[in-house]
């Protein structure tokens, strides 16, 4: 099978334009992971490369199957000028090479926590991960391979996080529709959770 990763870097060109920036990531072990930034007027989107270069492999699978399996790359967006956000592409590639390093599959309604702030004097340590298909749509590959999924990453505070984990990620999407609460912004509080 043809590499996937320049057929996911055109998709995300496609989708959000030219990068005005990137960096590269290499963990020990793993696959270089890219982050690559996208300018929007006052928002600033991020994008992962890499992750999707191998299927994420169940971790209960004795063999990983080097075709077949999920396939992703995580997209976060925030608003631009308010915080340093562009401290965030460490963290990004951290969570995008997850997969490599700890054999989880990334999935919507899943939390990923980065185990401290996603940049300096962020209210949020993890993010839930979000349904794929909005803002880039699903990168289709030869059968037998899945298709690439575009996830969004939604920032959560720790008290989202944690009510998130007794009550589901549906009904913490729920209360923040219901709330108006602006996920882009890189300062909030967390959303009343009574």
């Amino acid at each position: 099978m043809a590499d996937v990763l320049p057929l996911v870097e055109a998709r995300l060109r496609t989708a959000l334009g030219e990068p005005d920036a990137r960096a590269a990531v290499t963990f020990l072990g793993t696959d270089r992971i890219e982050v690559l930034r996208f300018a929007d007027g006052d928002v600033v989107r991020y994008a992962t490369l890499g992750m999707s270069a191998q299927p994420m492999a169940d971790p209960t699978a004795v063999v990983a199957d080097p075709v077949k399996g999920p396939r992703a790359e995580l997209v976060l967006s925030v608003r631009s000028g308010v915080a340093d956000t562009d401290k965030v592409l460490r963290p990004l590639a951290v969570l995008a090479a997850s997969p490599q390093v700890e054999g989880v599959v990334v999935a919507p309604g899943a939390s990923l926590d980065v185990g401290g702030p996603l940049w300096p004097g962020a209210p949020f340590t993890s993010v839930l991960v979000a349904e794929s298909g909005g803002l880039v749509e699903d990168l289709e590959l030869d059968a037998p391979a899945d298709p690439v999924r575009f996830l969004p990453l939604l920032p959560m505070t720790a008290n989202e996080a944690a009510w998130k984990r007794v009550h589901g990620a549906q009904a913490l999407q729920e209360r923040w529709l219901a709330r108006g609460t602006d996920l882009r912004a890189p300062v909030r509080g967390s959303v009343p959770l009574d």
